[in-house]
């Protein structure tokens, strides 16, 4: 039986069965039963009789089952719509519903004991169960697995009658921050007349909200606050939160240009800002909010990476001291896929960050898109129950009762380290954006917000009641930040330019902006050749106290028979690179799907111990001082995770943060992050990042999703030195080119095309003394006679291998291969000097595996303008590759044979 279903007369035989088992062994009944007959006992202890004397066992059972209807369905029937009625849910909360009757309103029942209140009528408990579950505030928690979290939240709840209970000071700041909220829109409204601003107009509540946050969380421990949201509100959040100072904001409105001619900026609403600020108690604390991009919701995981790596570095683990704070709009928290991403991460060793608190901006409409339209659920934060995580559910223009949710949040977030939403409903004066005519699609919702008050004036005559303020005092606090606004305007009409401060601060301090000419120079990667050999020993030993499954051992023997040989394979190199910098006191950060492994079995940074499944990582037991090696499986997401490590990678520019794409051909999953972020937060926000992506790549006959990472896509990004794009064909040019990334004095993200096939090549090695004394080589030579050359072949990545088979069968010496292991920025230079070296030559090929129109072709072609370049590739085609092995060796040969007919060995 459904505890939470109403009960009928008839079932009365059967709880009084299961009250009895109960009895004898509680655990004989499911743990929602357990409860219920706890609170049945609550409420009949001390009284003079067994339940089947006096006491009405049925009746009282039947009110200890209103109680519950109240706590798991009064949610239903609150009053926290400002602009529109409730829809309608049956059943309801009626008496009749529980087999109860009017005349039991008047009778004594003890389960009043159950909500706090003591022996009382039916009517006062119905009106108390009311006060707390069905005002401005309604609570979704019943469904929580945890006794202690479920009894913490009715004890938060039925304290006070879940009614705030704030003094004459505190109501007058709540007002006080309503005012700087509703006077700002006001005054933007009427100077920058027809201008996008997203206003918070109908949710100004939010901003003494987040206040209120921002003092309970740092009396509750906080220190740091990460916040992320879109675009409505966000000048208001900036303003009144950060305290942006309004001149710099409205010299944005001005449209000046930027003092930083280096900088492309990004329109006022997507700006980050981070500030230091003491709260009311005396507490320092530093917030910050990250840029993003109007794709809604694509900031989310960012914020939860950037918390987890400070809660890395700076905070020790402790996810108290800093708290990540999101802000969704409706229609994205419901519609957008990413959330669910970002909310499945909460609990996960890998992504969590001590508990999000979610806000729901609510107002009903998703551009012109009604609710109704715009999700199959009941509410836009059903997404929250996923993790059994307390929705709160509260009246916009009810600011009290929105502060006083928020302290419930912030404690329980600090408590149990969860994640809690926000349901905030309210309404949107104007538009999607103040431009835009929100008649033509909710014509009758847009007639009651027009008569609607604001939530300013709405609490004003509230407090002008209740005695705690006058009208003189709500038209002064008006009158002066009026005042404020006209002088800061004055201000931002005399400035000539746009101010960007530098993030080059906290852990950025001591790097710099790189340029283009930059990577011109040589990078000095190289590491001592015995300490090289000491490490690869090392991490190449098992503990002998320590069962590992057989093939790991043979795995970790072969590795040592290398090293010995001195024939390094890709895997060997890949993990000497890792443990070079973690003996450098640099950290590690890798994540992805199946990486501790590799999709393709060759990392094995995690071991399992055969009986215990306990986890060994030779890369954390080098030295004694080194840095930390973190490398965890992802949940099947690209989007969210690689969000995620991109702001991991963003706060902790001293660590080699790798998120590495289960194949290529999946890394588009996660196309916004690339588009939106890595590619251009440097020109958009001044925001770098180091951030390296593992995309396996290479044509091997598996098919159109297991060939292609999509290389031109990531190559038509490219422009003014802001990534940086590699295909290497040796373990050590991948080597130096991982050294590389931390080993410079500035930051770019790198892309690294990973091979499948040379992972275990028998010719794809290399020897201790290139990794040791070698460098990152952007472009590698061919070592023919340079007087025989007649064709010289570029080429990028695994390809080069089957042309040197096909060049050493047929015993050519006419074609030299020339590999582009750099693609981004394309080495210039060193091409130049390549191409007067076989000044014998006849023609230039571009030769790659990839279809004509895709791979590095265009981007190719577009700097080697200058030159005249044939291309040989596969067919120009709608898909990446075929999936019939047999038509897959055909084009290969076709391939080869195109680029080997200028031998002259056939000639």
């Amino acid at each position: 039986m459904d505890k939470h279903s109403y009960l009928s007369n008839g079932d009365l035989n059967a709880i009084e069965d299961l009250y009895n088992l109960y009895k004898k062994d509680p655990d004989s009944v499911d743990y929602g039963w357990q409860k219920f007959f706890e609170g049945f006992e609550l409420a009949t202890k001390n009284y003079e009789t067994d339940y089947s004397g006096d006491l009405n066992f049925d009746k009282e059972f039947k009110v200890l089952n209103l109680i519950d209807g109240y706590r798991s369905r009064g949610h239903l029937f609150t009053k926290t719509n400002p602009v529109r009625e409730r829809r309608k849910y049956i059943p309801t909360l009626e008496i009749e519903n529980f087999g109860l009757e009017e005349k039991d309103l008047k009778t004594v029942f003890q389960a009043g004991k159950e909500v706090g209140i003591g022996p009382a009528t039916l009517e006062d408990i119905i009106a108390h169960l009311k006060l707390v579950y069905c005002e401005s505030i309604g609570v979704e928690y019943m469904y929580i697995r945890i006794p202690k979290v479920v009894d913490w939240i009715k004890s938060k709840l039925h304290e006070n009658s879940n009614h705030p209970s704030f003094s004459a000071d505190q109501k007058k700041h709540i007002l006080d921050k309503l005012n700087e909220a509703v006077i700002f829109e006001s005054f933007m409204h009427t100077k920058f007349v027809g201008q996008k601003r997203f206003s918070l107009e109908g949710a100004e509540s939010l901003i003494p909200a987040l206040d209120t946050l921002v003092e309970t969380a740092a009396d509750n421990g906080a220190e740091e606050f990460v916040f992320g949201m879109a675009h409505r509100g966000r000048l208001n959040v900036l303003a009144h939160i950060f305290n942006k100072n309004y001149s710099d904001i409205f010299t944005e409105f001005e449209g000046k240009d930027y003092e930083d001619k280096m900088y492309e900026g990004d329109v006022k609403y997507h700006l980050g800002f981070s500030t230091d600020r003491k709260t009311k108690s005396g507490k320092n604390v530093h917030l910050s909010i990250a840029a993003n991009p109007s794709h809604l919701e694509a900031v989310d995981p960012v914020v939860e990476g950037v918390v987890r790596a400070k809660v890395d570095h700076k905070y020790d683990n402790d996810y108290s001291k800093i708290v990540p704070v999101l802000i969704h709009g409706d229609a994205s928290i419901a519609g957008q896929g990413v959330v669910y991403e970002v909310v499945q991460m909460a609990q996960l060793e890998g992504y969590k960050t001590g508990g999000t608190i979610h806000i729901v901006i609510n107002n009903q409409v998703g551009f012109t898109t009604n609710y109704l339209d715009a999700r199959s659920s009941t509410y836009c934060t059903d997404v929250g129950k996923v993790t059994l995580s307390p929705i709160f559910h509260v009246n916009g223009d009810d600011p009290e009762a929105l502060s006083h949710v928020m302290r419930i949040a912030v404690e329980y977030r600090q408590k149990f380290q969860k994640d809690v939403f926000i349901d905030l409903l309210c309404y949107r004066k104007y538009g999607h954006n103040e431009g835009d005519e929100p008649r033509f699609t909710q014509p009758l919702l847009y007639k009651k917000i027009a008569r609607h008050p604001n939530p300013k004036k709405i609490y004003s005559e509230r407090l002008i009641e209740e005695g705690v303020i006058t009208a003189e005092f709500a038209k002064d606090i008006e009158r002066k930040l009026k005042n404020k606004l006209d002088g800061e305007l004055d201000l931002a009409k005399a400035n000539d330019t746009q101010k960007i401060g530098s993030h080059l601060n906290g852990s950025w301090k001591g790097l710099r902006q790189g340029t283009v000419a930059d990577f011109e120079k040589e990078v000095d990667t190289k590491v001592d050749l015995k300490k090289l050999q000491k490490i690869a020993k090392t991490i190449n030993e098992l503990p002998s106290d320590k069962k590992f499954f057989k093939k790991i051992e043979k795995v970790f023997n072969d590795r040592r028979t290398m090293i010995a040989e001195d024939r390094l394979d890709w895997g060997t190199a890949e993990t000497l690179a890792y443990a070079t910098l973690l003996t450098e006191n640099h950290s590690i950060r890798f994540s992805g799907q199946d990486v501790e492994r590799g999709t393709f079995s060759h990392r094995h940074a995690i071991l399992k111990i055969e009986d215990s499944e306990e986890e060994y990582s030779p890369l954390n037991f080098i030295q004694k001082k080194q840095g930390r090696f973190q490398i965890y499986n992802s949940l099947l997401s690209e989007y969210g995770v690689l969000g995620f490590d991109y702001g991991y990678a963003m706060a902790s520019p001293n660590d080699l943060v790798v998120w590495e794409a289960q194949f290529g051909d999946f890394s588009n999953g996660a196309q916004i992050i690339f588009d939106q972020f890595i590619s251009c937060a440097e020109e958009k926000w001044k925001r770098m990042s180091g951030i390296v992506l593992m995309l396996p790549h290479g044509y091997e006959g598996q098919g159109a999703e297991h060939s292609s990472a999509r290389m031109e896509r990531y190559l038509q990004l490219c422009a003014e030195g802001n990534m940086q794009m590699v295909n290497c064909t040796t373990p050590a040019n991948l080597f130096h080119v991982l050294r590389r990334q931390l080993k410079r004095d500035f930051r770019k993200p790198l892309v690294i095309f990973t091979p499948k096939k040379l992972l275990r090549y028998p010719t794809c090695i290399s020897t201790m003394d290139e990794l040791a004394n070698g460098t990152f080589k952007e472009i590698i030579d061919d070592e023919l006679p340079v007087k025989s050359v007649e064709t010289i072949a570029f080429c990028s990545g695994k390809i080069y291998y089957d042309l040197l088979e096909k060049r050493n069968e047929i015993g050519d010496k006419s074609i030299a291969l020339v590999r582009m292991e750099q693609l981004y920025p394309l080495p210039s230079t060193q091409l130049e000097k390549i191409i007067k070296k076989y000044k014998g030559a006849k023609r230039l090929l571009w030769v790659q595996e990839e279809p004509k129109n895709m791979g590095a072709w265009s981007h190719i072609l577009r700097h080697f303008s200058d030159f005249d370049l044939e291309v040989i590739a596969r067919p120009s085609s709608g898909v990446t590759a075929t999936g019939s092995p047999e038509r897959h060796l055909e084009r290969q040969n076709n391939l080869l044979e195109d680029v080997f007919k200028y031998s002259v060995v056939n000639a």
